[in-house]
């Protein structure tokens, strides 16, 4: 375990919590490392876009959305806007949250924004997505119900 890098650790730190979360009967075979582990995964420093400010800005200002901007739940989980109290949130994203289907030119989500969204599921967390392909070249009518829509969900 000496050569385990920072991401190496961080990895893992999400591979034990969904264990913990899928299994909760089995014991995970590094626990005695999973201080060490979380440490890293929780070290990361959230990198908030400009695209993420303006969902914001928009949810608090006109819609009256209540939020904290870069939660981090118990679990160490970044969550772009959340109301912790309900366990509601909303993650900004932006295209790094996509791969493009090359036959049909579809942006389809990745895998580590899929995993995501599975253990807030499971961690109890209702999560809308605000995806750039929705955000991009609107009107600022047309982003506030996307974003009422979006809260209302």
């Amino acid at each position: 375990l000496h050569n385990l890098n920072e991401e190496d650790k961080s990895q893992l730190y999400l591979v034990a919590l969904y264990v913990q979360i899928e299994w909760p009967e089995l014991s995970f075979p590094l626990s005695s490392h999973l201080g060490s582990f979380k440490a890293a995964y929780a070290g990361e420093e959230p990198t908030p876009s400009k695209f993420q400010g303006e969902v914001s800005a928009m949810l608090q200002h006109d819609l009256g959305w209540k939020h904290i901007f870069e939660y981090r739940t118990a679990e160490g989980i970044s969550l772009d806007l959340a109301e912790p109290e309900s366990k509601r949130a909303i993650e900004v994203d932006g295209p790094a949250h996509y791969l493009k289907d090359v036959p049909s030119g579809d942006y389809v989500v990745d895998g580590p924004t899929r995993f995501k969204g599975r253990l807030l599921r499971r961690l109890g967390w209702t999560v809308a997505h605000v995806a750039f392909s929705e955000w991009n070249g609107k009107s600022a009518s047309e982003r506030r119900e996307l974003l009422k829509a979006k809260v209302a969900a």
